[in-house]
């Protein structure tokens, strides 16, 4: 998880199979208003209970982790994202699948997203596009200064595009790829120092609350889920270089909200909450 940083109950759900998201006071501040697709078919699916994975056998419950693959759903029954530019997930070794939000977003952007375990990393030609690494430190860059740390005259963009007008070829989003560690933080040493990250620019985002239910012993809570992290930081890069944020990416967070409601009815059943 890129915990690095940093329930859903339908109340209104009309033929276009998106819904509102009522939640508590609490959790409203975060992850209220998104637009998703009907969770209709994970209520199904955990009621029919933990089945077995097609390519690997083993006992799972809405998608095999270690295989990428849907359990008890097809592919009709999730939602497909499109995202404006590709994104690469490096994952260290030690991170358990089980616990990795990760593959929630290789199997909603499928087109879009993959997946390398440590110390397998994609080729990352910076010649050939603009890449950047998601990752805080000194030198790191906001979402904003994007557009002026790669422009040719230095000029930063001031004119912002409708999503559907947009050209890739215009290069109105000043990035094409964006490389997001899946790790805790205490293990993000042996990824983040490796010579072929170097060269990226590092882009820090907002600070924001998590609202992962596994919350990292001894790190504040703005410490990012890696669906998360790469939610906030396409709502951010839309809402500079595009045009006004209509929740073109929420549907990223289906999984992950579906999760949050069923664990947090648990420890309210458990009188935990």
């Amino acid at each position: 998880m890129v915990r690095t940083w940093v329930c859903c109950r339908a109340a209104v759900c009309g033929g276009s199979g998106f819904c509102s998201v009522v939640m508590s006071d609490q959790e409203s501040s975060v992850l209220s208003g998104l637009l998703l697709a009907s969770h209709a078919p994970l209520d199904d699916a955990q009621r029919a209970g933990r089945m077995k994975c097609s390519r690997c056998g083993a006992s799972r419950m809405f998608y095999c982790y270690s295989c990428c693959a849907l359990v008890g759903l097809e592919p009709r029954d999730v939602p497909s994202v499109k995202l404006p530019l590709k994104i690469d997930i490096i994952k260290h070794p030690n991170e358990t699948d089980g616990k990795s939000t990760a593959v929630q977003a290789k199997l909603l952007a499928p087109g879009d997203v993959n997946i390398y375990t440590y110390p397998c990393i994609p080729e990352l030609d910076q010649s050939a596009e603009n890449i950047v690494l998601v990752f805080p430190g000194p030198d790191a860059m906001t979402v904003e200064e994007l557009w002026e740390y790669f422009s040719p005259d230095g000029k930063p963009k001031v004119k912002r595009l409708k999503a559907a007008d947009a050209d890739p070829e215009s290069h109105s989003c000043p990035i094409q790829r964006v490389v997001f560690v899946d790790s805790t933080w205490n293990q993000t040493t042996r990824i983040i120092t490796d010579e072929r990250l170097q060269a990226l620019p590092n882009v820090e985002l907002k600070s924001r609350r998590t609202c992962f239910w596994r919350h990292q012993k001894g790190c504040p809570d703005t410490y990012l889920a890696t669906i998360e992290a790469i939610y906030y930081f396409l709502k951010d890069l839309h809402g500079h270089y595009f045009s006004e944020y209509t929740g073109e990416y929420d549907n990223l967070l289906f999984f992950f909200s579906f999760l949050h409601k069923l664990i947090n009815k648990a420890k309210k059943a458990a009188g935990k909450l």
